[in-house]
């Protein structure tokens, strides 16, 4: 199925997706607004931290040299890629050159990004995701559903089902520590025998070349510190100017995400293994990707670089909890997604994706750095409409109603027919079915309008 549409489709019609996304993103909206009403000054720690990252992004090269400078001062070697291609290539050179058989893996949306799994396949180069929900989608053998939580579209049956299928000491009892259990089991020597270990980066600190990582399972300290190697990819706008920038960041990060005052293991990685260090690896590895994000700053864009990969948006977004993840197509899910996925896989494969949204605007009121989501997919859809990408149909059809609305004197009465019309076709307050309008109509029934149409009854209520 190569459409948005066709994959939304698939989504609605499995109801066993919708209870599984349903459950997870409720919980971690209420326990989002839990953990924000206990934060004091919330508002004002927002605005904090998007003037952060807007004084970044304004002033990203400079601090990317500084970056670059500390890190190398600490003994790590730092590499940049252009694109994707670029960053998977020196990546597989560096394995290459370390002799590596086997990677250990932290989970990394920007690995997925630039098709790092893939990369490693094609090498011949063994991956293990330590990861508890990236390790279920390896198994099964798909994509993340969700940055924060990769598996949210499995129900404990299909994973249990998994864990069975694939492990080689799977669980005996039907609870989720046994599960648990079962996937140390499989992992930790993984873990442990792993050649080169690789993660992300959810912070760069620019004063002191430091990398930082935040996971809930402690996987990512366990994949990193024993094998010989560390290499991390990392995009070019995590970047942060110091630590106690860093530290503003990670309180608004984890309330986000998971409703938590701060996640369970967050660890500052600063170069490899010095004289007199008991652990770690010997060699750290950072490679800087742009990928599309300096044409994101040039190109009206820029407020997308604030985005601290947090999934407030989609756990929040109305369409994203009745279609799951995987019905956006591209790494990235949700309102962000749609947003980034142009951007990354091109605007005409997408024009579908950018209207998968009803601007109600949730998105940027959860949104830790304010990003306006609304207003930038506005900004793909004028595009869009600019460079000719929409159907025929759907020029024709705004075109006659801009034609009927610039004129109200026909615009009135046609309104008032429709509205008639629409009431006749209502039973017990809903619509059922409705002529255009398939599209709503099929999965969902449209509220029944009032009798009148709002200027009729404007004009009643402003009578004497």
């Amino acid at each position: 199925m190569s459409g948005f549409t066709d994959r939304a489709e698939a989504a609605l019609a499995d109801p066993i997706l919708k209870i599984a996304v349903e459950r997870t993103a409720g919980t971690a909206e209420a326990k989002r607004g839990i953990a924000i009403d206990a934060f004091p000054d919330f508002e004002a720690a927002r605005s904090r931290a998007a003037a952060i990252k807007d004084h970044v992004i304004a002033h990203l090269g400079a601090y990317l040299e500084q970056f670059e400078a500390k890190a190398i001062a600490a003994g790590a070697k730092v590499h940049w890629a252009r694109t994707a291609d670029e960053a998977c290539a020196i990546v597989i050179a560096i394995c290459k050159a370390e002799g590596a058989k086997s990677v250990a893996r932290s989970k990394s949306m920007l690995g997925e990004e630039i098709g790092l799994p893939h990369a490693l396949a094609e090498a011949g180069i063994g991956r293990v995701e330590t990861d508890l929900a990236e390790h279920i989608i390896q198994l099964a053998d798909e994509r993340p559903s969700h940055i924060i939580w990769p598996a949210m579209h499995k129900t404990r049956d299909q994973v249990s089902a998994l864990f069975k299928a694939k492990h080689r000491s799977p669980h005996q009892e039907e609870t989720i520590a046994a599960m648990a259990e079962s996937a140390r089991r499989e992992l930790r020597t993984q873990m442990l025998s792993a050649d080169v270990g690789m993660s992300g980066a959810n912070f760069l600190i620019a004063d002191s070349g430091a990398v930082c990582t935040v996971t809930n399972e402690g996987n990512a300290e366990l994949s990193l510190v024993p094998p010989r190697v560390h290499i991390v990819t990392a995009g070019i706008e995590k970047i942060v100017p110091s630590m106690p920038h860093a530290i503003h960041m990670l309180r608004m990060l984890a309330r986000s995400a998971t409703g938590a005052a701060l996640t369970q293991y967050t660890t500052f990685y600063t170069g490899p293994k010095r004289a007199g260090d008991r652990d770690g690896p010997d060699a750290m590895h950072i490679v800087l990707v742009d990928n599309g994000r300096t044409k994101m700053r040039e190109e009206g864009l820029a407020e997308m670089l604030r985005c601290i990969r947090c999934g407030a948006c989609m756990n929040h977004c109305v369409v994203f909890r009745q279609i799951g993840g995987h019905a956006y197509g591209g790494t990235y899910p949700g309102p962000m997604g749609a947003v980034l996925t142009p951007v990354l896989d091109g605007l005409a494969p997408n024009r579908d994706l950018i209207h998968a949204c009803t601007l109600n605007g949730k998105c940027q009121e959860v949104c830790p750095v304010r990003i306006p989501l609304p207003t930038l997919l506005k900004g793909w859809r004028d595009k869009s409409w600019r460079e000719g990408l929409e159907p025929t149909s759907m020029r024709a059809g705004l075109g006659l109603w801009a034609w009927i609305a610039t004129r109200p004197s026909l615009y009135r009465p046609v309104t008032t027919i429709a509205v008639r019309v629409m009431r006749l076709l209502g039973k017990k307050g809903w619509i059922a079915s409705l002529p255009l309008a398939g599209g709503w109509t099929r999965h969902r029934d449209m509220p029944r309008p009032a009798a009148q149409t709002f200027m009729t009854q404007y004009k009643k209520a402003r009578r004497p």
